[in-house]
């Protein structure tokens, strides 16, 4: 992992991570706001298959995030 972070799908499940960005459209950043999914907000990667969208731990609630959004969302481990 580089200083950058990775993509959130590719976290392994059940790794704890930290988001750090966005690399996205305005519209995309303000719907993950809206959900809760900002940077310094730490989340659970519940499932992260290779097909299908990745299911995350958001403050208790299992979120799904598509697979393309999930490249968008930068994450560091811890």
């Amino acid at each position: 992992m580089t200083n950058q972070g990775m993509p959130l799908a590719m976290a392994r499940p059940g790794e704890l991570v930290t988001v750090i960005g966005v690399r996205a459209g305005r519209g995309l950043q303000r719907r993950l706001s809206d959900m809760g999914l900002t940077p310094g907000i730490q989340i659970r990667v519940m499932n992260s298959q290779m097909s299908g969208p990745v299911i995350i731990d958001l403050r208790g609630s299992r979120v799904a995030v598509g697979r393309g959004v999930a490249q968008k969302v930068l994450v560091k481990e811890g």
